[in-house]
């Protein structure tokens, strides 16, 4: 819970936050009449897009804060979708903002209003009461993307929505669930971060700077999980540290999941911005594990973080030999791994060799020469990024 709420006694919190979290999902002023049609009927909007052309799409969400990407779910809620392709495709949510937010709860925004910031007490009043409620079977778990309503006014939809972070179980049935967030879930997070004004919304509104409508791409196979051994032999990964560059060639014909799984976490910035927390000197320099790194890992990273089953092979472990750290367990290594300073044949057919050091060796050097307190340098150690480069172009 945040910290302005030390109320919240120990089990309650979720429950706290739930009631927080509700909030932000009405509008703040019911100030606009819904439209009628002659003779004082309301005229709720219907969409003129048929299933099948609202079927596989997405909607790419540009944000100061990065993109968030969201599948559509026209089965659930057919007029919500319609209607929020319809507004995308016209540009009514290019320069609209977030305007509200709860940390680690949800985020909203979408109000036509918001385009102009000298509206901004009526920022969370605009463009609703278009849209009749489509409660479905979708539930509000982290990533729905659901409709925001007036307060009692269940049939008031329209363009603004709000985008769970977390589970939201006392909204279900009760809001239209319309899209699922698949890609960006990190930066809502982020969003949902933002300082509030006194006025309780985000001080420095953050802009959707364009919403565009696409068909669905086909689903992208795994980072380095089609290579073949001869293939993946041919990458070199070149560790970036504060004391300077070292670089990697791996072994697939020995260790082939290892080698898969150091490239697909790199590719996907697993490694950046962590530390050498472990340095040994005449024995190893340790890295990559997830407690050293600067920011936690986004969803798609998080995906990609698993145990490895051992490779023990027959490479030994002398000076620049790249191996894998793990627990007492053989098969829980999973990100960590270390870069021997010299021989070490303890560790032979125990841990799994995978990769050694073709360049950089001084750079290993200087690592050994830090100044330590146990294992830990006095002054950390980088890892800033791990580059990944194909020889031969």
């Amino acid at each position: 819970m945040p910290k302005r709420f030390p109320f919240s006694p120990p089990g309650f919190a979720f429950a706290a936050a739930l009631v927080l979290a509700s909030a932000p999902v009405f509008a703040q002023r019911p100030v606009q009449k819904p439209p009628a049609r002659q003779g004082g009927t309301q005229a709720f909007f219907t969409t003129p897009l048929s299933p099948a052309e609202m079927a596989n799409k997405q909607a790419v969400l540009e944000t100061d804060r990065g993109t968030i990407l969201i599948n559509l779910l026209p089965e659930a809620a057919p007029n919500h979708v319609g209607y929020f392709i319809k507004t995308a495709r016209e540009g009514g949510y290019d320069g609209t903002v977030f305007h509200r937010v709860v940390r680690g709860g949800i985020v909203q925004g979408g109000d036509p209003l918001s385009k102009d910031p000298a509206k901004r007490d009526l920022f969370g009043t605009g463009g609703l009461g278009v849209l009749r409620l489509e409660a479905s079977a979708e539930r509000h778990t982290a990533g729905a993307v659901s409709a925001v309503l007036r307060p009692g006014q269940p049939d008031s939809g329209g363009a603004q929505f709000f985008i769970c972070l977390t589970a939201q179980p006392a909204l279900d049935g009760t809001y239209s669930v319309f899209g699922r967030v698949v890609e960006g879930l990190d930066v809502a997070m982020d969003i949902s971060t933002a300082a509030l004004g006194p006025d309780g919304k985000v001080a420095d509104p953050i802009v959707i700077r364009r919403v565009t409508i696409r068909d669905t791409p086909p689903p992208e196979p795994d980072p380095f999980s089609t290579e073949s051994v001869e293939e993946l032999a041919r990458w070199h990964a070149v560790l970036q540290t504060s004391l300077g560059d070292i670089t990697l060639e791996f072994f697939p014909d020995k260790a082939p999941a290892h080698v898969r799984n150091f490239l697909r976490l790199a590719k996907l910035g697993v490694y950046d911005g962590m530390a050498f927390h472990r340095v040994v000197a005449g024995f190893v320099a340790q890295t990559g594990s997830l407690t050293s790194r600067s920011a936690p890992l986004n969803p798609k990273q998080q995906k990609f973080v698993t145990e490895l089953a051992p490779e023990f092979n027959d490479t030994k472990h002398v000076r620049g030999t790249l191996s894998m750290a793990r627990g007492s367990d053989p098969a829980s290594a999973t990100t960590s791994f270390f870069v021997c300073f010299g021989p070490a044949p303890s560790l032979d057919g125990k841990y799994t060799a995978f990769g050694r050091v073709v360049s950089g060796l001084d750079v290993l050097d200087a690592i050994e020469k830090a100044p330590v307190t146990g294992e830990m340098p006095v002054t950390p150690i980088a890892l800033q990024t791990v580059r990944l480069e194909r020889a031969g172009g």
